[in-house]
């Protein structure tokens, strides 16, 4: 179903309704589509979350998706099916890479007073107030993006449609100390070049924002009644016409009459690409995990340093000078094993947050041997990080102080019994390994590059 908190809309060129979604534009060579509201907006702190799907076959697609808040209601135009001058904000979802930096898809916010014309060569990188580089198109779920302005602060969150959970947000853009329109008109609008995909918009929410203690006007003060009885004139009449469409198609193709429109059961195709999405979905949360773990480690490590740096101060006046000199370079030792171990485990987790970088981008298996080949590397990655979570776990068991080790007069608590060397052949084997899984693919990608 598709919902929209503004009562009304009108579509514009090659925007197609249906009674679970609108398809803005159709997988064809230039096309251009737009939504808008017909009633301005009066809220002024607002809130959006747009669901949409962007799908081709190929490998990359144009042009993109926009998402508008103007004063006036947008005409067609070269702006991703919208006019190119406009007063208020656009959130674009460019999926076409004009000028060649190789950061599409990506998304970008950018303003204007109704005087600017859009930069197209540059994808709006010399007018963007702040962008962010996401893969929307061709993902098993749809994405979502929440857009709220509050206080001259909009901020953009996007769930990138590899996972069921609707909350699962991330942060994408945040533009302070921004003037909009008081009032305004909400739009949707894409469009497509010489290559093309299909913009499909499964939903459209509206929330008005309000400051804390400030009275909410209700529902029925902000609608006429004879506003709402016109609004639901057009929508029977709407329902009329959809109706009347669907008895036309069912004359004129009877070979499909009560044939259901998708097939219900999945290939195994489908069925590998899901699990490989869902294996995605699960080492992404382990790697979470394992960065929370790290960070533990690091407060730990953190802690040990200032501890001893602390002991050094206070033991340093009242020793004789050789027993001061030599505990003096004991615990500089200590102290440069603790930086070390620190810099080690820094490194671990760049390593780690360079494999979830490639894990993202292996979205587009070839075919069933390349499904097959990918599940068996993710199993391997998965195996290595159990192997990592299980290390780092013991790690922060030996690392956490106990009772026994307060008793000891001569030392602050800080980790012993950790050979240095047993921890760098760790790292050292598993940054191989990271490695040498890293040149695989690249040499498998390189290989099934040559069959295109």
């Amino acid at each position: 179903m598709f919902y929209s908190s503004c009562s009304s809309h009108y579509q514009m060129e090659d925007a197609i309704p249906s009674a679970d979604q609108i398809r803005i534009t159709t997988s064809l060579k230039s096309q251009r589509g737009s939504v808008w509201t017909k009633n301005k907006s009066i809220f002024e702190y607002w809130e959006v979350e747009v669901t949409f799907r962007v799908t081709g076959r190929g490998r990359i697609g144009a042009d993109g998706l926009a998402i508008w808040f103007t004063e006036e209601q947008g005409m067609e135009g070269p702006v991703f099916g919208a006019a190119d001058k406009w007063n208020g904000v656009g959130i674009f979802f460019d999926s076409f890479d004009n000028d060649g930096k190789k950061n599409n898809p990506g998304v970008i916010v950018v303003g204007n007073n109704g005087n600017l014309l859009y930069d197209h060569q540059n994808d709006g990188s010399t007018q963007a107030l702040a962008s962010c580089q996401r893969d929307f198109r061709n993902k098993p779920y749809p994405v979502r993006a929440k857009i709220t302005y509050y206080q001259k602060t909009l901020t953009v969150l996007i769930n990138n449609g590899f996972t069921p959970d609707k909350e699962d947000f991330e942060f994408c853009a945040k533009v302070e100390d921004m003037v909009l329109p008081s009032q305004g008109y909400f739009g949707i609008s894409a469009a497509t070049g010489g290559l093309a995909d299909d913009h499909d918009v499964l939903s459209f929410l509206t929330f008005q924002l309000t400051e804390p203690g400030k009275e909410v006007p209700t529902p029925d003060a902000e609608i006429p009644q004879k506003d709402k009885e016109k609004y639901q004139e057009e929508f029977e009449h709407f329902q009329q016409e959809l109706d009347k469409k669907k008895e036309e198609f069912q004359k004129e193709h009877p070979d499909v009459q009560g044939q259901p429109a998708d097939d219900p059961f999945e290939t195994v195709n489908d069925r590998e690409l899901r699990q490989i999405f869902e294996g995605q979905n699960r080492i992404h949360l382990e790697i979470k995990q394992l960065n929370r773990q790290l960070d533990m480690i690091l407060d730990e490590q953190r802690r040990y340093v200032s501890a001893v740096t602390d002991e050094i101060a206070k033991r340093g006046a009242g020793v004789p000078g050789q027993q001061v000199q030599v505990s003096q370079q004991e615990i500089d030792t200590v102290v440069k094993t603790q930086e070390e171990v620190i810099r080690q485990v820094n490194e671990m987790r760049n390593s780690m947050a360079d494999t979830l970088r490639l894990i993202s981008g292996a979205q587009h298996p070839g075919s069933a041997a390349g499904v097959y080949e990918a599940s068996q590397h993710f199993s391997d990655i998965k195996e290595h990080l159990h192997v990592v979570k299980r290390d780092i776990e013991h790690l922060v068991q030996r690392n956490m102080p106990s009772s026994e080790k307060s008793k000891c007069p001569d030392l602050p608590p800080f980790p012993s019994c950790l050979s240095t060397m047993h921890f760098f052949i760790f790292v050292a084997v598993q940054t191989v390994l990271f490695i040498a899984y890293i040149m695989y693919r690249s040499q498998q990608e390189a290989a099934a590059k040559k069959f295109f």
